[in-house]
């Protein structure tokens, strides 16, 4: 039992003094163990710290990068929506324009009224919307476009048409067309001056001509003198369908 015991003790202070022997190793060497084992925790948490600065500044960055890119394209369109709104707008005001255009050139005509011709029906600068017509009839207020001694459009009404023959009873103011007396509650006066017209009663009208005359008969020139004579058909701008100015007074064809 005690050589047993003695190689025990043996064997133990034999393990005591290789521990102190790595001991003393480590710590003339100047690197602990625990310290080498710190610092490689430490070196791999600032590594981590690092890599999630790193990735936090990349995450930043791209948000950035993502919102002034959000804020470009909403910029590029709002200015494309407000371009296309203004195309629209353009677009749209000339359209009208060339429409309203095209039907004044082919349709209608705005005319006014220069003299005392046509009172009491019609006054001195007076203005009317004219509508081309393909056909003329007894009672219509026509523009009249043909050459004539006063190189300006004419305002006239139509008495007869090409074929009707009319004849007029100065004495009374009374015109007969095809020997029908007309009613005629639109001229200025019952009674018309006997002129020295170059035109001879009883009258036929040439075929694709009107013959036209003023309300005011004792105050126009019409196609009772060679002055003006009968109305080339093609030579007619519109008839006048409607009084503009002065506004409010827009039917002319009413004479009650």
């Amino acid at each position: 039992m005690v050589i047993i015991m003695s190689d025990k003790n043996k064997f133990f202070n034999k393990k005591n003094s290789v521990l102190e022997e790595i001991t003393d190793e480590v710590i003339v060497n100047g690197n602990p163990a625990n310290e080498t084992s710190k610092s490689d925790e430490e070196t791999v948490v600032l590594s981590d710290e690092n890599n999630i600065v790193v990735e936090a500044e990349e995450d930043v960055t791209a948000f950035i990068v993502k919102e002034n890119g959000d804020d470009a394209d909403k910029s590029k369109s709002a200015k494309n929506k407000l371009a296309t709104v203004v195309y629209d707008a353009v677009s749209t005001v000339i359209g009208a324009f060339i429409i309203v255009s095209l039907v004044f050139v082919f349709l209608f005509r705005l005319v006014g009224v220069d003299g005392e011709s046509m009172t009491n029906t019609l006054q001195h600068k007076d203005m009317l919307l004219a509508m081309n017509k393909s056909e003329y009839v007894q009672g219509d207020i026509v523009v009249i476009t043909q050459d004539t001694y006063f190189h300006t459009p004419l305002i006239k009404r139509v008495i007869a048409v090409g074929g009707q023959t009319i004849d007029i009873d100065f004495e009374t103011a009374t015109v007969y067309v095809d020997g029908v007396a007309l009613d005629e509650p639109y001229i200025k006066e019952d009674f018309i001056f006997a002129k020295a017209d170059d035109c001879e009663f009883p009258y036929t009208v040439p075929q694709g001509t009107l013959f036209c005359m003023g309300d005011n008969r004792n105050g126009s020139t019409d196609s009772r003198s060679s002055l003006v004579g009968p109305i080339d058909e093609r030579q007619i701008m519109g008839k006048a369908i409607v009084r503009v100015v002065p506004f409010g007074d827009f039917d002319i064809y009413d004479y009650e």
